[in-house]
Order: structure tokens, then sequence, then C-alpha cells
């Protein structure tokens, strides 16, 4: 049988930003690494919050309607929290199922306060769709 476990199909490096970076920062730190979102870190590299490129897009527009500053939003201003984290020994199912739940699309994969990995949709749909034939 193949494995369940978040380890086995969690991204290993999750890109990452500091919580003081601003929202355009991060926005180009999205499209240039092809990815929906971000984990959000402080100085210890402690997870502090979760940003989706929909924050970026939101905090963005709202600047531009203002005519503000667009971009300079700090990222801790427009994150999400509190984060839901996992551990490597969780069941993807169960996982996945919480994501479901909270209407997530990642979850940081966490050691003792420590960033390991994340869990997105689309290793979830990779790891389900591996135990069914017709799926593949």
């Amino acid at each position: 049988m193949r494995s369940v476990k978040v380890s086995d199909h969690m991204v290993a490096r999750p890109i990452t930003i500091s919580h003081q970076a601003k929202v355009g920062e991060a926005a180009r730190t999205i499209v240039e690494n092809k990815v929906s979102g971000v984990v959000v870190v402080d100085e210890s590299g402690q997870v502090v919050g979760m940003l989706s490129e929909l924050d970026c897009l939101r905090s963005l527009l709202s600047e531009v309607y203002n005519q503000g500053g667009v971009g300079s939003a700090p990222v801790n201003a427009v994150m999400t929290t509190p984060v839901t984290t996992t551990t490597p020994e969780a069941d993807i199912i169960s996982v996945a199922e919480s994501m479901l739940a909270q209407k997530q699309r990642r979850r940081p994969v966490v050691v003792d306060g420590e960033l390991k990995g994340q869990l997105t949709c689309r290793q979830l749909l990779n790891a389900i769709m591996a135990f069914g034939p017709d799926l593949r």
C-alpha cells in the first residue's frame, strides 16, 4: 500500500517570505515562483501567517483604488492568521478533510516550531490519484 503520511507527499522547501516584507515583494515572489501562496515567517523562521495570491491581489487593488503606494502595505497586515499546521506523520486524508472544511489550499508542515514543508492541494491530488488506477 502507498504511504498516506504527509512527509511522503509534502513540498520539502516551501517558498517563504518575511512578515516584514511588502505586499509588492510578496506578489513578485508568488509570480516568479509560480505558486499560489507563500508561508510567512518571522525573524527566527517561525510560521506566523499564510499569504495567498488572492490576499496580494485584494491588497494591491485596494491600494490602486485608494491611490496609495501600490505594493507598499506590509505582508503582516494582510496575511491569514492564525495558521493551522500539520506534522510530517499526519495522515494525508485527515489533513485533506481538514483543509476542505477550513477552505484552505495549503498547510505548513511544522516540527517543534520549525517549518519542514508544506502540503498543498496539488500534492494531495497527486497522492490520492496514486491510489486508484482509474485516476492515473
